[in-house]
Parts: C-alpha cells; sequence; structure tokens
C-alpha cells in the first residue's frame, strides 16, 4: 500500500518585525522549519543556509534508493549544517552569532525521522487529538520539566525565549532525531515560535481539525498569529499522510518559503 504528503507552507514576516528571518520547505519526502536569529549578526542566513541543506536530502536520498537509514541522513545534514555556519562565521566576522533553530522530517513511506533542535515544534493530529512530538530545547522548558514552573507560568515567563541548544557553529549541533510511523489519515504541523507563541493548543487543534486542505489550515494560522499581535516572523508547514493505494500519484513541488526563498 503506497502513501503520499498533501502540503502546504508559508511564511509571514509578522507585524512587529522589519524582516523575515525565518525559512521553511516542503516537498514529497521533506518537511522542515527554521527561525534564525541574531539580528544584525544575520539570523535569515543561518536558516537560509539549514533549509538549503535539508532540501538537498530529496536528492541525495533519491540517489541512495530505498532502504536509506533515514536516522543516519538527518544526523549527518545537521552536523553537515552547523559545521557550514561555523566556516562562514570564521570567514566574516559579521556572521558571528547567527543561529537557527531547525524541526525537519525526513520521509520514506509510512516512516519519518524527525531531527529537532531549539523551539520550533512538530505537532501531529491523529484521531481527533493532538500530540506535540517535540520537546522545546529552552531555559523555562527546563523549569517546567523540572517541576519549578507550570506549562501556564512558562507561557508568560521573562526568559521563555531563551534557547538552550540551537545550531549556531560550534560541537555537531547535538539534535534529537528519532525515527517514528505514521498512519494514514495524520497531520502534521512544522512551526516556528512565532506561531506557538501566540496561539494556543486550543486554537491549534481547532484549525487542523475545522480545515480541510493544508493550504486553508496554513493561511488560517498565520492569520490568527498576525491578530495576535504578529510579535514574531511566522512560518508552517502542513502535511497530511494519504493512502493512495496503488494510484499513480505525480509528485508535488518543491515548496521553499520565507528567508530562503530570496
Amino acid at each position: 500500500m503506497a502513501h503520499n504528503l498533501r502540503y502546504a507552507a508559508a511564511s509571514d514576516v509578522g507585524r512587529r518585525r522589519e524582516q523575515n528571518e525565518d525559512s521553511a520547505y516542503a516537498s514529497p519526502r521533506v518537511l522542515a522549519v527554521a527561525d534564525g536569529m541574531g539580528g544584525y549578526a544575520h539570523g535569515e542566513v543561518a536558516s537560509s543556509v539549514a533549509i538549503t541543506a535539508i532540501a538537498a536530502l530529496d536528492d541525495s536520498v533519491h540517489e541512495s534508493g530505498p532502504g536509506v537509514d533515514l536516522q543516519d541522513a538527518m544526523r549527518s545534514v545537521v552536523k553537515q549544517i552547523n559545521h557550514t555556519l561555523g566556516e562562514m562565521a570564521e570567514e566574516d566576522p559579521g556572521l558571528r552569532g547567527m543561529g537557527t533553530t531547525l524541526t525537519a522530517m525526513l520521509w520514506e513511506g509510512r516512516r519519518f525521522a524527525l531531527a529537532h533542535i531549539g523551539d520550533s515544534r512538530a505537532y501531529l493530529l491523529r484521531d481527533g487529538a493532538l500530540y506535540q512530538i517535540t520537546h522545546d530545547h529552552t531555559l523555562v522548558q527546563t523549569l517546567v520539566d523540572d517541576g519549578r514552573i507550570t506549562p501556564e507560568q512558562a507561557s508568560v515567563h521573562p526568559r521563555r525565549s531563551m534557547l538552550l541548544r540551537v545550531l549556531e557553529g560550534t560541537g555537531d549541533g547535538d539534535p534529537d532525531v528519532r525515527v517514528r510511523e505514521g498512519e494514514p489519515g495524520d497531520r502534521y504541523l512544522l512551526c516556528s515560535d512565532g506561531l506557538t507563541a501566540v496561539l494556543g493548543p486550543e486554537t491549534l487543534h481547532d484549525v487542523l481539525t475545522r480545515m480541510a486542505e493544508p493550504e486553508a489550515a496554513v493561511a488560517r494560522l498565520i492569520e490568527l498569529a498576525n491578530e495576535g499581535g504578529g510579535p514574531d516572523n511566522i512560518s508552517c508547514v502542513v502535511a497530511d499522510l494519504i493512502d493512495i493505494g496503488e494510484a499513480r500519484v505525480p509528485p508535488g513541488p518543491r515548496l521553499i518559503v520565507g528567508a530562503a526563498a530570496q
């Protein structure tokens, strides 16, 4: 039984930022969101580097043929991204201090490797229930894990944006990488924190449940985040895993949005 992804991606600068430092990518095999940081240290460069490398998986994995080790492929590309960022900062001091989050999926059939570092997120909508399937690498999430504050307190904590792990050109990047299996009917959301800082799980669930088409869901999520003040760049990828049986379905387009599209 064959399976396919139906997907959409979009990125918006928001209401308070002058430029978009987010980048995102979606294709039949790869989904990703990267939230660049650094301001004048060129966060848009860091997110573009990450998404360009992730997008290249489409070709490299295809050339490797079936049976590729999804987890190894993901770890390798994240290490490559981090190494590239380090080299660029060494060559150009003006780029020192840039960094990026990354949340990405590499698919083969119903299985996918999920790589994650930072505070962008991935969610799964399955059988009417919404699950966050990534764990934020932030100070406040650590405090929540330790039982020192509640999730509600974390959402308004003055240091809620402080990241503990990010791709910034040092070490090997240290992402969370694991392999999961999807089920037909699953819907996935990958997004930057410009969305989740404004919209709570109830709103995400409502939009993902009500909007049948990924394009409509992405557009509505960004619209609501901007209506809520749009304090940051907003990037979303929504993808549905569908059972196509024996049908021949032409591959979908490769979508690049945000800073990487420039």
